[in-house]
């Protein structure tokens, strides 16, 4: 399957074993959302649980509240990224703050998905990284796939979390690439990273589409003396923190690689955690490839995003071995 695929095979094999669990979103239904995601669910399981809303996030997500609230569990769809910022309240205020202030009372089992990141030529509407927004609100949690098997075992977990979970699904990966995918029970745990590529001289760290990059940015610098670990955090909040200091304390040298701007973005999140616990033991300060902090652009998209050849560059320039020590 590809991760367009893999998504809606979740969603059809969750919906039919919870009749809980309902979809909700712009144009989800009849059309089958913008993607095609969501593509003859509505046939499968009525308008009753495949609903198409109106045209206001906020509501969207308030609606979504209510109805987990009462024992239901909502699957939303965000059309874009970029249109999440109406809803921003809602989340924000109060579904991760649900459970913190009512005692426990009341959970609210909410999933949004939404379509995030470049490379589609979208331009600045389309084509926003706002993690980071979300990454600082706790009781949400955040998660970013890079593969159409890790989309099935990463989803079915968050429709199976008694919390909020923000689901982000990198549409440049959508339909860029297959690979095998379970067909039965298979899930990922939130919280756990991977290592996509073991190596001993850097610690790259990245999630969703830049994991990707990460390994073809490992493979160049293989050829450059540079023997790279490519780490997939998959879960951004909670993060592993222990697999990703682990990986350091080893090989010494990091590198954070996202597509969001570098300014007050996730990296300088991981790079103040590992700073903070190895110190004494890095042979170099912590390296953060990212977006640029301007607007999403689109005739120069491919130049705004971290591509393989610019997170070379940056590695080797700094832990090469005509690295300064």
């Amino acid at each position: 399957m590809n991760m367009c695929e893999a998504i809606r095979h979740t969603l059809q094999l969750k919906m039919a074993e919870d009749d809980r669990i309902c979809l909700l979103g712009e144009d989800v239904g009849k059309m089958g959302g913008v993607f095609r995601v969501s593509v003859g669910l509505q046939d499968a399981y009525s308008q009753d649980r495949v609903v198409d809303t109106p045209l206001s996030e906020t509501a969207l997500v308030g609606a979504a509240i209510g109805m987990a609230v009462y024992g239901l569990r909502p699957v939303i769809e965000i059309q874009f990224m970029d249109f999440i910022y109406p809803a921003a309240d809602q989340i924000i205020n109060e579904l991760a703050k649900l459970r913190f202030r009512s005692g426990g009372q009341f959970s609210a089992p909410v999933v949004i998905r939404s379509p995030y990141g470049g490379g589609i030529r979208g331009g600045l509407y389309h084509s926003q990284s706002c993690e980071t927004v979300f990454l600082h609100v706790p009781g949400i949690k955040v998660v970013v796939p890079s593969t159409p098997a890790d989309a099935k075992g990463l989803l079915t977990s968050a429709l199976e979390d008694s919390d909020p979970v923000l689901y982000l699904e990198p549409k440049r990966l959508y339909r860029l690439f297959r690979q095998p995918v379970p067909l039965g029970p298979f899930r990922i745990p939130l919280g756990k990273a991977t290592v996509l590529r073991p190596g001993s001289d850097v610690t790259m760290i990245t999630y969703g589409a830049m994991a990707r990059v990460g390994l073809e940015a490992a493979d160049l610098a293989e050829g450059a003396g540079l023997d790279c670990e490519v780490i997939d955090l998959r879960t951004l909040n909670p993060w592993d923190e222990s697999m990703v200091l682990e990986a350091v304390a080893r090989t010494r040298r990091a590198a954070v690689i996202h597509e969001a701007p570098e300014h007050c973005g996730f990296g300088a999140e991981i790079s103040a955690r590992i700073t903070e616990e190895l110190f004494a033991t890095l042979q170099a300060p912590v390296l953060r490839i990212a977006g640029y902090d301007t607007p999403y652009p689109y005739a120069l998209e491919k130049l705004y995003y971290p591509g393989a050849q610019r997170v070379f560059q940056n590695v080797a320039r700094a832990f090469g071995p005509s690295a300064p020590p």
